[in-house]
């Protein structure tokens, strides 16, 4: 089995913009599904040969989709994602006011779909996907990115500072101000705060909250049992911020449709009962 994964962190203009890149290649996998999950950022592939087949949308309304290059909003559900045993491609995670100034619309647009490329980026996306299938190396195609989007990123109205400086300290504070103090400390009332905010990135301030708590607790966690460790979800529960492990379970269960250690398993290969000891009940 062939897995590689290369990180980027772009710099320049597209600083801020593109919080990072991923080239991955995965050969000789099990053919199965891969679970989009909801994170902080908007997500933007490009595949290198087979197309991206989303079987199930995070907008359930949304048919079933191929896609050669995508971009997807903010979401609070998983995506299914087919794969026939390999995969390869770039992923960028677009912050969501990058979206204003790369994409010309604001991420709120977005929430829960996913579009071709080219319907948002117009032809500048043609031109990603050609370039970057025929790049020979890592370097090379996140080169590419580089350039191509650097080219379509545009000046364009900032959002309402109210609202970037709340996204901010949703971020900083790893989800845990409630929306009562985010209004207190940007100066305006909840209902006011909440309409804006979810214009602009697609979720409301307390779903916003989740997202990022859920999207650390899930980071912490895989990095957690790649080093050989127990998951100590009641620890992890109240590292990121979580009333205790049956929020965690239930929050992991809304946001990847499965439990921690189900979901460990159907991505990772970890078998539950390995770690039975480390849980209690229901909140495996």
């Amino acid at each position: 089995m062939t897995s590689e994964f290369v990180l980027h962190r772009p710099s320049g203009p597209l600083r801020g913009l593109v919080a990072d890149a991923v080239g991955y290649r995965q050969e000789g996998l099990r053919p199965g599904v891969h679970r989009g999950l909801p994170s902080p950022a908007l997500t933007l592939v490009v595949t290198l040969d087979d197309p991206l087949e989303i079987a199930a949308h995070a907008d359930p309304a949304q048919p079933p989709e191929r896609y050669d290059a995508m971009v997807g909003g903010l979401h609070t559900a998983p995506a299914l994602i087919t794969h026939p045993g390999r995969q390869a491609g770039l992923q960028l995670s677009l912050t969501p006011f990058g979206a204003r100034r790369l994409l010309g619309l604001p991420a709120g647009e977005l929430a829960s779909l996913d579009r071709p490329l080219e319907e948002v980026l117009g032809p500048a996306a043609t031109e990603l996907v050609e370039r970057v299938r025929a790049a020979p190396d890592w370097t090379a195609r996140f080169a590419v990115v580089d350039d191509v989007l650097a080219r379509a990123a545009r000046p364009r109205p900032d959002p309402a500072p109210e609202v970037a400086e709340a996204w901010r300290l949703t971020l900083a504070s790893g989800g845990r101000l409630r929306v009562g103090e985010l209004a207190r400390r940007v100066g305006w009332s909840e209902r006011h705060l909440t309409g804006r905010f979810r214009a602009e990135t697609g979720l409301g301030p307390k779903e916003a909250a989740r997202v990022v708590r859920f999207d650390r607790a899930r980071r912490v966690l895989s990095a957690r049992v790649a080093s050989g460790s127990a998951p100590d979800l009641a620890g992890l529960a109240a590292a990121a911020g979580f009333a205790d492990q049956s929020h965690l379970t239930r929050d992991w269960r809304a946001f990847a449709g499965l439990s921690p250690l189900r979901w460990l398993e159907a991505e990772f290969g970890f078998v539950q009962d390995r770690w039975r000891p480390e849980t209690t009940g229901s909140a495996a």
